[in-house]
């Protein structure tokens, strides 16, 4: 479970601050898990979330559908709803999704879809352009779960989708392959482009260390802001699911958009 004493963070967030990624789990006797799936987490609520956001100073947030539902958004959607204005979310679906259920996810706060290709999710490569044709008209994005280091012609591929693309956790690469990699340069381009945008989350995922601030994750996320600072968002990725290093406190996470972002205009 996520670290419940949240430490302060160092520097000051600007009004209507908003963590762009964040999970609810649970109770698992309402909102079962998929069979075929990659971790089973402990419950993590809404008001547990709401916990976090009073300790940070955070006022917005978005919740995002983890692999463990599947498709089934239940447990999100619910969750978005009861959060109010303050809160939208990204959902997964597959291509056979009709246009009135995505009217009601619409009106509910969804302004995505998710593609995970790491975690077991039912959701193939294939997948992706129909699954942008069938976004588009409703102007939700689509969050691409994926390692670049992994994902062969990134611009090509996603580049030229109907919607804009969203990287998760700073392109989900682990640390030990380098910057130069062509898979993260092609994000980078594509960020600078303005086509793509990247989520600064989940440092833990790709670091070589176990303890915050995670220094070798630093290059790249000062890469990503460099790129288009425009197209970059700060996630926490509360509760922090499946990590297999030591549990990070959300106030330390905070703190290293300081050491990568120090300018605090280009912060906010």
């Amino acid at each position: 479970a996520a670290d419940s004493q949240v430490r302060k963070p160092a520097f000051p967030l600007p009004a209507l601050a908003c963590d762009t990624h964040a999970h609810v789990f649970g109770p698992q006797d309402r909102y079962e898990y998929v069979p075929d799936r990659s971790y089973t987490p402990p419950d993590a609520s809404l008001e547990d979330y709401l916990e976090l956001h009073k300790a940070l100073g955070i006022e917005r947030g978005v919740l995002v559908q983890p692999s463990v539902y599947g498709t089934d958004n239940r447990a999100t959607l619910d969750a978005i709803r009861a959060g109010g204005a303050d809160f939208r979310g990204v959902v997964v679906v597959d291509e056979t999704i009709d246009a009135a259920e995505m009217e009601r996810m619409h009106e509910a706060g969804v302004r995505g879809v998710r593609i995970n290709l790491l975690f077991k999710s039912g959701i193939e490569v294939s997948d992706v352009r129909r699954l942008a044709e069938r976004i588009a008209p409703f102007g939700w994005h689509l969050q691409m779960l994926i390692d670049v280091s992994e994902f062969a012609d990134i611009k090509a591929t996603l580049g030229r989708l109907p919607v804009d693309v969203v990287f998760d956790h700073l392109g989900h690469m682990p640390t030990s392959i380098g910057t130069d990699h062509p898979g993260f340069r092609e994000m980078l381009s594509m960020l600078a482009d303005g086509r793509a945008w990247a989520k600064l989350s989940g440092a833990y995922r790709i670091t070589s260390g176990t303890r915050t601030p995670y220094d070798d994750v630093a290059p790249y996320a000062r890469a990503i802001i460099q790129a288009n600072p425009e197209r970059v968002v700060w996630a926490s990725d509360w509760p922090h699911p499946y990590v297999n290093i030591p549990m990070p406190n959300d106030g330390d996470l905070l703190d290293m958009l300081d050491i990568w972002s120090p300018d605090a205009a280009t912060r906010d």
